[in-house]
């Protein structure tokens, strides 16, 4: 198993860095299940559909009850998606779940007992994605869920880090927009409100949240497993620092690495600190590259305090992080 597996509109500009203000621990209830999801997905059967006049990609999902996203990928549709009268679409078949406000993708996965990266595979969404209300998402078949082992549904509600990175904001409202990031951890952006994302372009050049030894590289581990970040040795309660300015997406108690935060940077980059002891940040909050986050706490076989640091790219793979790290910190 990798070790990750144990273990997004515009945007007011960020504010500058406050004194860090010890955070809440998690709430009882993940920010995932803030909204309960109940599985009514309908079956649609493959079609040919004949564009009228007038019609639009949203009118074409309306009357099928087919996902934008499958509609567009199986015609090779490109931005802005005009459709013209007469144009002749193919419809999937598939098995679509209409999002409503404030589902998260790893809810809408749970009222189905699929893995929601599943999902996200299907529907070619990343980090940079917000659902919103009236989107249809295309689920696994029936027959697919149907012939999953027990191990398979047990790993379907096991959250991963790819999970929390691309499934935890709440969908939009039809007309509603990303609430703007808060200044301070004084208060958390509610959990049934979606973050505005950073419209800043970067370049994906990090600074070292940590200052210390790596003491477990990025890549393949002796026991088949696979590390899809760096660990760095960290003295108790020392000060973990954003490695560059973005907002918060997620701040709170991860089972295999404490408690985690994953900060979410413009060109859709993204990072994450793992194993800390103590938050210093709330979800929704600006923080700007060299602030305080975390504290480092306690982990590992040894107990050995260190830090687990991932960079998630655009398309949200794992990269070397010493690839993104000045070389001479």
């Amino acid at each position: 198993m990798r070790i990750a597996a144990l273990l997004f509109a515009a945007t007011m500009p960020l504010m500058a860095a406050a004194p860090p203000a010890p955070a809440p621990d998690a709430p009882a209830a993940p920010v995932w299940e803030a909204k309960k999801v109940t599985p009514a997905a309908k079956e649609v059967k493959a079609q040919n559909y004949v564009v009228a006049a007038g019609d639009t990609l949203s009118h074409v999902v309306i009357k099928t009850g087919a996902g934008a996203d499958a509609i567009i990928h199986t015609n090779g549709l490109a931005p802005p998606y005009r459709l013209k009268p007469g144009q002749k679409l193919q419809i999937p078949a598939g098995r679509y779940h209409r999002v409503g406000k404030g589902e998260s993708g790893i809810a809408i996965a749970r009222a189905y007992g699929v893995d929601w990266n599943r999902i996200a595979m299907l529907n070619h969404i990343d980090q940079g994605n917000l659902l919103r209300e009236g989107d249809r998402l295309l689920v696994p078949s029936v027959r697919e869920v149907s012939v999953m082992s027990l191990d398979e549904r047990a790993r379907a509600f096991r959250i991963d880090l790819d999970d929390l990175v691309t499934g935890t904001e709440p969908a939009l409202g039809k007309r509603a927009k990303p609430v703007a990031p808060v200044k301070t951890a004084a208060k958390a952006v509610p959990d049934d409100q979606p973050i505005a994302a950073p419209r800043e372009a970067f370049s994906g050049r990090f600074a070292w949240p940590l200052k210390g030894k790596v003491i477990l590289a990025y890549g393949p581990l002796a026991n088949g497993g696979r590390n899809d970040g760096i660990n760095i040795h960290a003295k108790g309660g020392e000060k973990v620092t954003a490695a560059a300015d973005g907002v918060v997406r997620f701040a709170g108690r991860y089972p295999a690495f404490g408690q985690v935060v994953l900060v979410q940077h413009g060109s859709g980059w993204v990072t994450i600190y793992g194993y800390a002891q103590r938050l210093l940040v709330v979800r929704g909050q600006a923080v700007k590259r060299g602030q305080p986050i975390v504290e480092a706490g306690a982990s590992g076989a040894a107990n050995e305090p260190q830090l687990h640091f991932e960079i998630r790219d655009k398309n949200g793979k794992p990269v070397n992080p010493t690839d993104r790290l000045p070389s001479d910190d």
